[in-house]
């Protein structure tokens, strides 16, 4: 009971410490969140000698932002010697990543590089979970930093700004696929996405699947399986994956291996491979080689969000695209998080929150030395929160929003 006690205290403290921070979260969960951020929340600093479309939050923030006040260390953070005497030190890394976050914004050097110093005197990527995420948001501001410190005469970064190790693909499956194996955040998605496909293929007898973005073969097992069992038989199927260059060799080898299992259970499978990125000219019906008599169905596992741009246009244009397909289906998996709000602040704020809880869980069910868990956390979700916090404009992918934001096709009329 002690060691429970212990538990939950520092989970609280460690959900406390951001929350304290986070006045976003506070007012959403009490739903009462209104359309901006509270003063205190964002701080806009121009800087004439230093614009860039990268690094601006928007074009709105920088017509309507002010200048920074001189603030130091000491202003903005409570000393190591307050600390030690009673403030939470969860709520001090909170405190000096915000302070940290602060610095980036006004792009105060000195000041951002010595808030990342005493970060590093705490952060670990072997610690707990605050300090485990920590590491990674500190990662980022660093990575942020450094586009500040490249950029060229024209506003332009420098293609070598950021030194941070390249992660191969093979190290970010192998992370993906222990993060499917260890927790259920991917395998649910699967699973209600392929349930929906397959309620919606009852009584078909010719599917064609079209997988956006498609990265690797685990959803579709489950789903093959499933298809194999029904009472009228077997449908025939085909996939066709959208995928890039770098997931060739790799898809077609397991897909082979998926090939052979679906004739095993009595399916006739194709599988077919578009090497192209998605846009709303690839999405014809001549394109992706359309049958009549097949029901046709879109599947988009974690993908759609990379074109959610600050316009919405682009991926308005590929909806509008999906539509005059005239799928079945069209199934959508998607983090329910916002992480693309316009201002760096804020949206540094949503994600430490999110990512936070994120960090809690595999904690609670992996051990802290667990070399599936660093790799998980270090190769799969702490390139997602660098994307987030370091980059702006066509480099930040990784624009997660709430499941209200994708229920609004209004204009495409589904």
């Amino acid at each position: 009971m002690e060691g429970f006690n212990g538990w939950l205290y520092e989970s609280f403290n460690h959900d406390f410490a951001i929350r304290r921070f986070c006045s976003a979260r506070v007012e959403l969960e009490q739903g009462e969140l209104g359309d901006a951020m509270n003063n205190d929340t964002e701080v806009f600093c121009p800087d004439d000698e230093i614009s860039t479309p990268h690094l601006a939050a928007s074009e709105d923030e920088l017509e309507m932002s002010s200048s920074c006040e001189d603030l130091g260390a000491n202003e903005m953070v409570p000393s190591i010697e307050e600390a030690s005497h009673g403030v939470d030190q969860g709520l001090h890394l909170v405190h000096l990543l915000l302070a940290c976050a602060e610095a980036v914004a006004c792009r105060d050097i000195h000041l951002a590089t010595s808030m990342l110093s005493q970060i590093g005197a705490s952060a670990t990527p072997l610690g707990d979970s605050l300090q485990r995420v920590s590491y990674c948001f500190a990662t980022g501001l660093k990575s942020r930093l450094s586009l500040l410190q490249n950029v060229n005469g024209n506003g332009t970064i420098a293609n070598c700004a950021i030194d941070v190790p390249m992660i191969a693909r093979e190290e970010k499956m192998e992370a993906f696929q222990l993060l499917y194996q260890t927790t259920p955040y991917i395998a649910f998605g699967f699973l209600a996405a392929n349930e929906a496909i397959f309620q919606a293929a009852q009584g078909k007898g010719s599917l064609h699947i079209i997988d956006l973005g498609m990265k690797h073969t685990l959803q579709w097992p489950s789903l093959i399986r499933a298809l194999a069992s029904r009472p009228e038989g077997p449908p025939t199927l085909r996939i066709t994956a959208l995928t890039s260059d770098e997931d060739l060799v790799e898809l077609e080898a397991s897909m082979k291996s998926l090939l052979e299992d679906a004739s095993s259970l009595g399916i006739a499978m194709e599988f077919h491979m578009i090497s192209e990125p998605v846009t709303p000219s690839l999405l014809t019906r001549d394109n992706l080689n359309l049958r009549e008599g097949e029901s046709l169905y879109i599947n988009s596992v974690m993908h759609l969000h990379k074109y959610v741009k600050e316009s919405r246009g682009s991926l308005k244009a590929i909806l509008q695209a999906i539509k005059k397909l005239g799928p079945a289906l069209l199934t959508i998996v998607e983090q329910d998080a916002n992480h693309n709000g316009p201002f760096f602040l804020g949206r540094l704020l949503e994600s430490l929150h999110y990512y936070s809880a994120i960090f809690d869980s595999l904690e609670a069910s992996l051990p802290r030395h667990s070399p599936q868990r660093m790799k998980i956390e270090r190769l799969h979700f702490a390139e997602e929160i660098r994307n987030i916090v370091a980059y702006e404009g066509t480099d930040r992918m990784e624009r997660h929003e709430r499941a209200d934001q994708w229920r609004l096709p209004s204009p495409i009329n589904w």
